[in-house]
């Protein structure tokens, strides 16, 4: 790292801190702290969500995964596209959850079933998310204590020595802990915005700093030098058994069946100024993906293509030097692509690209601090007291100790805990002991008056119990045969199990039950709409086409135009991904045929990543404006903050309620 890489780190640094600085005055109630008050516009809920979603620990999974296999995973996640589509376009779940009005979840949870319901699912979604989260500042501190080239040691006190790796993780972390205490969600959707414009920015000029640098043609040629059978090009021809199609298609299933369960980034779930502002920042967020795919790509590629040409072989040497030092092939695996990048990339691009890690490992670390913290007292804590209600600024107080505890804990079991298989893996296991059964009261609940309470109870328990019997049995399958013996089922395919289990169970128990709920009181339809939230009449004129797809009066021309381009384009490769899959079956492809290919898909993919830039920017832009002016002015509701009260209020609208879609 020369002057001028730490120069860029800086600046980035210090420019956030400014704005975390700015945002505190807005900042006034538990509306603003959990849920920046339901103010954010489509373009910065859609870039700020996004960029919570691009961790340092995203980053370091796609690399394993992609140095390790080649294109083989990205070609297969082509599949997904239909699902994505379906679930952006429709307002899947999110329309009907921001309905809802819940800050958490688990409040949804409570209105729909039961207090005592809201409490255990509000443990158990803690409980898996802490472990999940477990692993993220290790994970991040790792690379940048690599990338950097930082001593083993940072200090020593009376003879004891402190490790850096344990030094930079508790100085991320107390950053990221500072930023989410200044302004809660409010902060957390600023920052995580203007960081992600800078990243999209950058990580442009990476990647076509890389691809002017070594060259489609050398990074191919390094590409071939992988054995036949484990072709880096050729998705037919790689032994990337566990990220290979079956791995695909549960996370299909998974990511129609989980759509936002996990509540990682649950702030922004319930952020957005209307429903269909939350909807459409799904939409958009089918065209922000573009630009991070792309340098999730192509880093770990080229880092394999530089370790296997002949023109690198000195280079090759001298990091496979430093990786021979790493005694854990766990963290060996992670930080492989990071110590060649620290090896490969030019001065100001290796600043770039720090400062790229450093925004990403703050922005999912604020988040996910938020949201757990936020989780623990408000569907854990509040729920289970009896005392008297907590004034605003007690409430904001408990919010803040949660978040510490959160931190304490992520550090203590990033320090201690030793990985021993795939980060993708080991998020798949620790998630499914919420996700395994979240899905089914999820969609249960905001989808089907039959749903019970009771068939909510069977089917999370039940979900939840398999993955923590599958988890248990992979730590001790080695020691009941041998070290080296793995458990014959994957993590990916105990998640499929749960969830399977899950859906089960709740539709069984539910028909057994037979009851009915009224839906249209917890959703604020009907007789119960509330006006801002920008109601739909029932008589509006429409085409057939545009009532199937879900194209209601509050669309705009604008709005309907991006709706159809997202359309186009996930299923034009998806179409390409099925006519691909068939010219394989019908003959063998050669690797030349791939390989022009994956590079008219990246060329196409950063020309349209630029556009994509430049109209978030401007978008995001103006809506940040917007918010910021809406909190200035917006009155102060201390009743609402998360608490479901059953003597409470339901405002209503002055329109003519006939008119009201139900």
């Amino acid at each position: 790292m020369n002057w001028i890489d730490w120069s860029i780190v800086l600046g980035l640094f210090t420019i956030i801190t400014l704005v975390v600085l700015f945002t505190k005055i807005y900042m006034h109630s538990v509306a603003d702290f959990l849920a920046a008050n339901r103010c954010a516009g489509r373009y910065i809920i859609c870039v700020a969500d996004g960029m919570a979603d691009l961790g340092a620990v995203t980053f370091i999974f796609s690399f394993e995964m992609y140095f390790f296999s080649g294109f083989s995973p990205y070609w297969w996640s082509l599949m997904t596209l239909p699902i994505s589509l379906i679930i952006a376009l429709s307002g899947w779940v999110i329309y009907r959850y921001r309905q809802t009005r819940a800050m958490t979840l688990a409040q949804f949870f409570e209105a729909r079933y039961s207090r005592k319901f809201r409490i255990f699912a509000g443990i158990l979604a803690s409980t898996s998310g802490l472990l999940n989260f477990g692993i993220f500042p290790a994970v991040g501190a790792r690379f940048f204590v690599y990338f950097c080239g930082l001593p083993e040691t940072a200090f020593s006190i009376f003879g004891i020595n402190i490790s850096t790796f344990a030094v930079t993780m508790a100085i991320l972390l107390g950053t990221s802990l500072w930023y989410t205490f200044s302004g809660g969600q409010i902060t957390i959707i600023v920052t995580d915005f203007l960081q992600g414009i800078f990243c999209n920015i950058v990580i442009i000029v990476i990647v076509i700093g890389i691809l002017v640098t070594f060259g489609w043609e050398r990074i191919t040629e390094g590409l071939m030098a992988a054995p036949p059978e484990k072709s880096m090009l050729h998705p037919f021809h790689s032994a990337a058994s566990d990220f290979g199609i079956w791995y695909w298609f549960i996370g299909v299933f998974g990511a129609f069946y989980n759509f936002m369960a996990w509540q990682g980034n649950q702030g922004f779930n319930c952020s957005a100024k209307t429903p269909h502002e939350a909807r459409m920042a799904r939409v958009l967020g089918s065209w922000r993906s573009i630009t991070r795919v792309i340098v999730l790509l192509m880093l770990p590629i080229t880092a394999f293509a530089v370790m296997n040409h002949a023109d690198y072989s000195s280079v090759a040497n001298n990091i496979n030097t430093s990786l021979n030092q790493i005694p854990n092939p766990t963290i060996k695996g992670q930080v492989t692509v990071p110590i060649i990048l620290r090896h490969i990339l030019p001065i100001g691009f290796m600043g770039m690209f720090c400062a790229v890690m450093l925004a990403a490992f703050i922005s999912s670390h604020n988040t996910y601090l938020h949201s757990w913290g936020s989780i623990i007292i408000q569907d854990v804590i509040l729920p289970l007291r009896k005392k008297k209600e907590l004034s605003p600024q007690e409430h904001i107080r408990y919010l803040r100790i949660s978040i510490i505890a959160v931190a304490v804990f992520i550090f203590l079991f990033s320090l201690f805990f030793r990985q021993t298989q795939y980060i993708l893996m080991y998020f798949a296991v620790t998630g499914a002991i919420w996700l395994g059964g979240a899905g089914s009261v999820i969609i249960g609940g905001l989808y089907w008056k039959k749903g019970t309470t009771l068939a909510a109870w069977c089917s999370i328990i039940s979900g939840s119990s398999i993955a923590v019997i599958g988890m248990v049995l992979q730590q001790i399958w080695p020691m009941i045969y041998n070290n080296e013996a793995k458990f014959p089922i994957n993590s990916q395919w105990i998640y499929f199990i749960a969830m399977a289990c899950s859906v089960i169970i709740y539709i069984v128990i539910s028909l057994l039950q037979n009851q009915n709920f009224n839906l249209d009181k917890m959703l604020h339809r009907g007789e119960y709409a509330i006006a801002e939230d920008g109601i739909q009449p029932q008589n509006f004129k429409t085409n057939w086409l545009f009532k199937a797809l879900g194209i209601t009066a509050e669309f705009t021309l604008i709005d309907k135009i991006i709706f159809f381009a997202a359309m186009v384009y996930s299923l034009g490769w998806w179409c390409v991904f099925l006519c691909g899959c068939l010219w394989n079956i019908i003959k063998d492809v050669p690797d030349s045929s791939w390989m022009r290919f994956w590079h008219f898909k990246i060329i196409f993919d950063l020309i349209l990543g630029i556009f994509v830039t430049v109209w978030f920017t401007t978008g995001g832009a103006r809506d940040l404006l917007g918010m910021l002016k809406t909190l200035k002015a917006k009155r102060i509701d201390n009743d609402d903050d998360g608490v479901v009260r059953a003597t409470a209020s339901i405002p209503k609208t002055e329109i003519n309620m006939t008119t009201i879609e139900k």
